[in-house]
């Protein structure tokens, strides 16, 4: 029987598609993976991989061994991770993706509080809205606010996402309130970019589903951003409560069409299916569900039941 432990190298060779990235993830030399994978091509009589200066590719016989390999490197790393799940504390580095609006609002502000419950837990956050593949990257979790969220990912529902239509009081003293979605029409509606079609707007009301052409002076890819124009008195908008609910509360922004319900989304943590969570992940998301849910700070005290 070949050495388990070269095969568990080869399979991260090929996982990470270059020795030098293999090495790196397994925190050894590129010389030290290099001759492993070369001693299990000598123990089995068989080349493994095609070596140029730019790229690796498996050979025939590459191909054939590296599910097995790969199988054999998931059951090593899920055993590890039962027997230290059940003597450890949570620990090690926990890297994590955020979007922007929602990670710099109220993730970023909640992780004093975490790393304090759990200092042996070290964070390496991305505050970023582009699309995160966690197999190629690398991370443990995303957080997302979505509708659909990746069937292919653990989905947990940290909050619900609510939005409303809303702009300053002076706004409305100059605009007028708008009565039916049809208003909008005749309003300056800023525009969220990463929220499906553009150029309309989508609400359910008594008459089922809506679609109305909106235009406006701007468009912008970031909530918070979008939430800092409409205090500004630039326009009405469609907002999470996460962005402006204190504003709401206070009443620096009025809300309208409270009865007309945008599709509604949460926020997610999302992670790849494993039949043992680690413990860093799983505790990681029992603090924001802690802290987030079941009814957020931000909704309270405004009307989010009438959608």
């Amino acid at each position: 029987m070949q050495d388990l432990n070269l095969m568990a190298i080869f399979a991260r060779v090929v996982e990470a598609g270059s020795f030098s990235e293999a090495a790196r993830r397994m925190e050894t030399s590129r010389s030290a993976v290099s001759k492993a994978v070369a001693k299990l091509e000598k123990n089995l009589g068989a080349r493994l991989l095609n070596r140029s200066t730019r790229h690796l590719s498996l050979t025939e016989s590459g191909a054939a061994l590296v599910e097995y390999a790969a199988r054999i490197l998931e059951e090593a790393e899920q055993a590890e991770q039962v027997v230290s799940s059940l003597h450890a504390e949570p620990r090690g580095m926990l890297r994590v993706s955020a979007s922007v609006a929602f990670g710099t609002l109220h993730i970023a502000p909640a992780l004093a509080d975490f790393v304090a419950r759990y200092p042996d837990i070290k964070i390496d956050m991305a505050i970023t809205d582009r699309p995160v593949d966690l197999a190629e990257e690398g991370y443990d979790m995303i957080i997302r606010v979505t509708g659909e969220p990746d069937l292919n990912l653990v989905a947990r529902k940290l909050a619900p996402v609510y939005r409303k239509l809303c702009a300053t009081p002076e706004y409305f003293q100059q605009h007028g309130i708008p009565q039916i979605p049809e208003d909008l029409v005749n309003h300056d509606c800023l525009d969220y970019t990463l929220s499906g079609e553009q150029g309309y707007w989508h609400f359910t009301g008594p008459e089922g589903e809506i679609a109305v052409p909106v235009s406006g002076p701007l468009r912008i890819n970031d909530d918070d951003a979008l939430a800092q124009a409409v205090r500004g008195g630039l326009g009405i908008a469609l907002l999470p409560t996460f962005t402006v609910g204190k504003d709401l509360q206070e009443g620096r922004l009025q809300a309208v069409l409270s009865e007309y319900l945008p599709v509604k989304r949460y926020v997610y943590a999302l992670y790849l299916p494993t039949r043992h969570l680690a413990a860093k992940i799983r505790v990681f998301i029992d603090f924001l569900l802690t802290r987030f849910g079941p009814e957020p700070d931000w909704d309270r005290s405004i009307n989010v039941s009438s959608r």
